[in-house]
């Protein structure tokens, strides 16, 4: 386990490569991802005390299509979480848009789905239980960011290095019925995403993809944090980003890229970079 002094040299270190956008190299193979944790907490502490205000959590790393495909020293299979923060996140106003990368180190776009909770749910909580706390869902675009050169990193790296969070935009908010909140795992495993540039499809991923859905994918968060000491599990309020249905694609100032959905009554998002 890193010391105190420690974890608050390597949370400067991210925190200035982020705030001046520089690259920074991995952390060293010795530390764990419980270790990247402690680091991603004294962040979270710093970043609350200099006024920042903490919204929810982003979920990475839930697609298992995508697990093979990133870890510099072995396939990065668990899912990782890092506070969100209003900051970096916009709710847009229409499902059309524009957003700078200024600042962004090697951008990357995903296409997620965001959940917000409209109460908290047990600590030990089902899938059912998780389900009944939610208040509406919303597909957004998040702006997935790498300042270790090449995107060349190890799981304790992607958690203290903000779990690769750059922006977050959130289209329309949809309500959920009792109804829909019951079918909602079904519905998402069998909804697809397809993701275009220009009007040329680049990429398309499933709900299955999950941990069975995006829903599922709450639960084994809830798990996740009602396993780490000194966390808080998933309270009223919170947005959660449950993370990319798609690999992650490079994204360039002048393109605009597009989404869409089938199987469940999404708006897909325009979106220009500038």
């Amino acid at each position: 386990m890193l010391t105190p002094p420690q974890a608050d040299m390597y949370a400067q270190q991210f925190l200035a490569s982020r705030t001046h956008a520089l690259p920074c190299q991995p952390l060293p193979t010795s530390v764990s991802a419980t270790d990247a944790y402690q680091i991603a907490r004294r962040i979270q502490e710093l970043r609350l005390a200099g006024g920042e205000i903490q919204i929810g959590r982003k979920i990475g790393f839930a697609n298992h299509a995508l697990w093979n495909k990133y870890g510099k020293n072995a396939p990065i299979h668990e899912l990782l979480w890092t506070p969100l923060f209003a900051s970096t996140v916009r709710f847009m106003e229409t499902t059309t848009g524009l957003q700078s990368l200024s600042g962004a180190m090697q951008p990357r776009l995903a296409p997620e789905l965001i959940f917000k909770f409209a109460s908290t749910p047990p600590a030990d909580a089902t899938l059912e239980q998780i389900a009944d706390s939610l208040e509406w869902m919303a597909h957004g675009f998040e702006i997935v960011v790498s300042p270790f050169p090449d995107w060349d990193f190890n799981a304790a790296d992607a958690i203290a290095a903000f779990g690769l969070h750059g922006a977050l935009l959130i289209g329309e908010p949809h309500q959920l019925a009792s109804t829909t909140r019951h079918n909602l795992g079904s519905i998402l495993a069998n909804t697809a995403v397809s993701l275009s540039c220009n009007s040329t499809l680049k990429s398309a991923g499933f709900g299955s993809d999950f941990v069975e859905s995006p829903l599922h994918a709450l639960l084994a968060l809830q798990k996740v944090l009602h396993s780490q000491p000194d966390t808080k599990t998933l309270q009223a309020g919170e947005i959660v980003s449950t993370g990319t249905w798609t690999d992650l694609v490079p994204i360039a100032p002048g393109e605009t890229w597009t989404s869409a959905f089938s199987g469940a009554t999404l708006a897909g998002l325009s979106v220009g970079f500038a």
